[in-house]
């Protein structure tokens, strides 16, 4: 007879067992490709989901994706915004490769607009302040003079601010242009803008899509305090040939892509140019004759992005990708000729391998150069002034899935850097005269990182991670360990709340004298005078998907805090300079905000809108009297509206709308009078206050466009309609003061006067695909 102790030890025994037998069940993992049926290119952002498991995971920048599940059979939905969903049975008894080609959902599609990571993704992902863009979205934002700009519907997100009218630079969450990481298939880009800043370099018809991060940094990123923007070039048709391109008022572009070997290798080659300059020779050339008259700069800038990937067996992936963009800009009149050029070259080679189910590598060799020349020359003497960087890159990332609570992300990388400052050449044939000046500086940085997404609970899910970095060259070594960690809590399957913290370090600087990111700015490197620049970040949002997936509703406060921010001392001079670490002060800055997005994802109207309530302040004990003063982006309140209708299955009608506060400038309040010994020769002296204590008219702007889809039984085409600008709002792009004389010449008071750029301007583009 059994006792007590025992009866109630079986019993326990016999509560415990199906745990027992549910730990000792074998689990298997299931990976594989999710990618477009027509194209077989990657799918970023692609749900796999066993819901009858509630377990989800989604597909990385190469459409890769890895699951552990049970020994069972299971009913696996594989899904992607836009695409049809597909459903797969499989028992799972061993590790199962699984590929998917997802097709377009045709009639989804008609009323379908926005695109980019699925709701479901958006709201169970651990990473927040992240904005995904495909070039599709872009096309249906209305452009300047025709242009699709991937970087300027960013400007059009939450937290994301333009440096002025018509500018493609990035001023997030406080900071400024050059505390933005730009990647082009993993190469870093230096000056990411053509047309002095007015277009970015990137061709839509190149790129796959683009990602911002502008807080929670994953740890696989770094060198930058303010944001990552990730561009993925199109890996190219692997099953047929296409060609498309597009005719402006102001560039043409082409693209050709497809198979090498079908299914197994593809290339894409893309090219643009502007043709600005043969109208503008042509002009100069009929005027050459009249002697009032003043030529037309002679401008025009081309780019081309080439890409080339293959396997190399079911396991092996090498892909190729290169960039090469020009900007020409000539003045000449007289005896005086002025030349302005300035291009960027990346070139990229990367490795994957699949070494199981669970563990996959991508090494990277990668090359990145940016340089800008002016050539003056007068009379028989030239004057030649240039500066750049170089970079040489080597990285190793691995993915790790070892389990299904773990998703582990660690690498390596290793930086040389080559800048060349301020080399200045002037010379005189005809008087045997030259002089040479500027100086080359060496430095290499390096970085070790590990990430872990862990899934303690169904409805907790954390990322943390640390990247230790380090900085040398001839003069210092600096090093910084720069914690991550981000978190998220499911409330439901359509409301979670997130939180994140990441620390940077930035250890080259832009040496620049603008408000914007100008061609002839310098970038230097930290130095035993010039320290790195370090941010602190922490952010909480809640994100809500609400009537049935249709809109989704995100809101994030975040804090900022910056230390080591460089500007220059009152009357630096950067011309020609080649000691700029004598030039510099450095402070200290905080950023701080709320950012609130609406948008809506299906229907016949989509769009979103977008509002940011920010402060952005900065202080330098040798700059305002060690008073604090906001920076010259520093802007209040900034709203957009973008929204797309299709009025007919060939009609698509959109608008855009943007408001911002005016950005801080420096004016002077007075003027005094000073005189020389003789008092002959009066100087007036502007008088001034506080260092950006004046705001300029708050900002404003209406476009609207019309996508026309033409009948074509080739191929596709539509004609693409804007007006940019539509109620002819002026806003100001600088203030100056004029001087108003007296009958006797002297000047008796100033008056200000504001310079516009950009009043209504129509366009068309004519796109074609076949």
């Amino acid at each position: 007879m059994i006792n007590k102790v025992t009866y109630h030890f079986l019993l326990l025994l016999a509560g415990l067992l199906p745990v027992f037998l549910a730990h000792a069940q074998s689990y298997h993992t299931v990976s594989g490709k999710i990618t477009d049926a027509a194209t077989n290119e990657p799918l970023t952002g692609a749900v796999i989901a066993a819901p009858d498991l509630k377990k989800m995971t989604s597909t990385d920048m190469n459409g890769t994706y890895s699951i552990n599940l049970p020994e069972d059979s299971v009913t696996l939905i594989i899904s992607y915004f836009g695409y049809l969903e597909t459903q797969r049975k499989i028992f799972v008894n061993k590790n199962i490769q699984l590929n998917v080609a997802l097709s377009m959902d045709v009639t989804e599609m008609e009323e379908v607009i926005i695109e980019g990571n699925t709701e479901k993704n958006e709201v169970t992902t651990t990473q927040m302040s992240t904005i995904t863009l495909t070039p599709k979205e872009a096309r249906l934002v209305p452009a300047l003079l025709g242009e699709v700009d991937l970087i300027k519907v960013l400007q059009l997100k939450p937290g994301i601010q333009s440096g002025g009218e018509g500018s493609s630079g990035l001023y997030i969450r406080g900071g400024g242009p050059d505390q933005n990481l730009i990647l082009l298939d993993n190469a870093p880009v230096y000056n990411a803008s053509h047309l002095f800043g007015f277009f970015s370099i990137f061709n839509p018809d190149a790129v796959s899509n683009v990602r911002l991060y502008k807080g929670g940094f994953p740890a696989q990123f770094g060198g930058r305090l303010s944001s990552v923007v990730e561009i993925d070039s199109k890996d190219g048709n692997k099953e047929k040939m296409e060609v498309k391109g597009g005719i402006g008022l102001i560039a043409t572009r082409l693209s050709v892509e497809g198979p090498v070997k079908k299914g197994k290798s593809s290339f894409i080659v893309s090219g643009r140019r502007t043709y600005f300059d043969l109208f503008t020779r042509r002009f100069n050339e009929w005027n050459k004759d009249n002697k009032d008259f003043q030529p037309i700069p002679d401008y025009f800038f081309h780019d081309f992005n080439a890409k080339f990937n293959t396997s190399l067996g079911e396991k092996d992936k090498l892909e190729l990708s290169a960039y090469y963009g020009k900007d020409f800009f000539k003045y000449s009149t007289g005896l005086f000729n002025f030349n302005f050029n300035w291009k960027n070259v990346t070139a990229s080679l990367q490795w994957t391998h699949i070494y199981n189910s669970r563990l996959i590598s991508k090494s990277s060799f990668i090359y990145s150069q940016y340089d800008y020349e002016i050539k003056n020359s007068y009379a028989n003497f030239l004057f030649t002034l240039g500066s750049g960087v170089r970079d040489f890159i080597i990285k190793s990332d691995f993915d790790y899935h070892p389990n299904n609570k773990h998703i582990v992300k660690l690498g390596i990388q290793a930086t040389s850097h080559l800048f060349n400052v301020a080399r200045f050449k002037a010379s005189s044939q005809e008087h045997d005269v030259s002089f040479e000046s500027g100086k080359t500086l060496n430095a290499t940085d390096m970085a070790v990182y590990f990430s872990d997404d862990y899934s303690p609970h169904i409805r907790w899910k954390i990322n943390y991670g640390v990247r230790l970095t380090g900085f040398i060259n001839e003069q210092s070594f600096y090093h910084g360990i720069e914690p991550r960690m981000s978190a998220r809590y499911l409330i439901n399957d359509k409301i979670s709340l997130k939180a994140s913290y990441a620390r940077m370090f930035q250890y080259i600087h832009l040496a620049s004298n603008s408000g914007a990111s100008l061609p002839t700015d310098i970038w230097y490197p930290s130095t035993a005078t010039i320290k790195p620049q370090r941010s602190d970040q922490v952010a909480t949002g809640i994100i809500i998907n609400l009537k049935d997936d249709n809109y989704v509703l995100t809101n994030e406060i975040y804090y900022k805090w910056l230390k080591g921010v460089i500007d220059f001392k009152d009357g630096a001079e950067i011309f020609a300079n080649q000691d700029l670490d004598k030039e510099f002060v450095f402070g200290k800055g905080w950023c701080y905000g709320n950012e609130l997005y609406l948008e809506k994802k299906k229907g016949k109207l989509t769009g979103w809108i977008g509002y940011t309530l920010s402060w952005t302040n900065r202080q330098f004990n040798e700059i305002n009297d060690g008073k604090v003063f906001p920076a010259r982006y520093d802007r209040r309140h900034d709203i957009s509206i973008v929204s797309s209708y299709k009025l007919s299955k060939r009609v698509n009608i959109t608008t855009t709308w943007v408001y911002g506060t005016g950005n801080a400038v420096s004016l002077p309040v007075a003027r005094f009078l000073l005189q020389d010994v003789s008092a002959t020769t009066p100087n007036i002296v502007p008088i001034f206050t506080d260092r950006n204590s004046f705001r300029l008219p708050s900002y404003h702007r209406m476009d609207v466009g019309l996508v026309w889809d033409l009948n074509s039984k080739r191929g596709k085409s539509d004609l693409t309609f804007s007006i940019y600008n539509v109620y002819d709002r002026r806003n100001a792009y600088f203030i100056y003061y004029e001087e108003v004389m007296n009958m006797q010449g002297i000047p008796v008071r100033y008056k200000a006067k504001q310079v516009s750029l950009f009043p209504i301007i129509p366009s068309v583009t004519y796109n074609f695909k076949f």
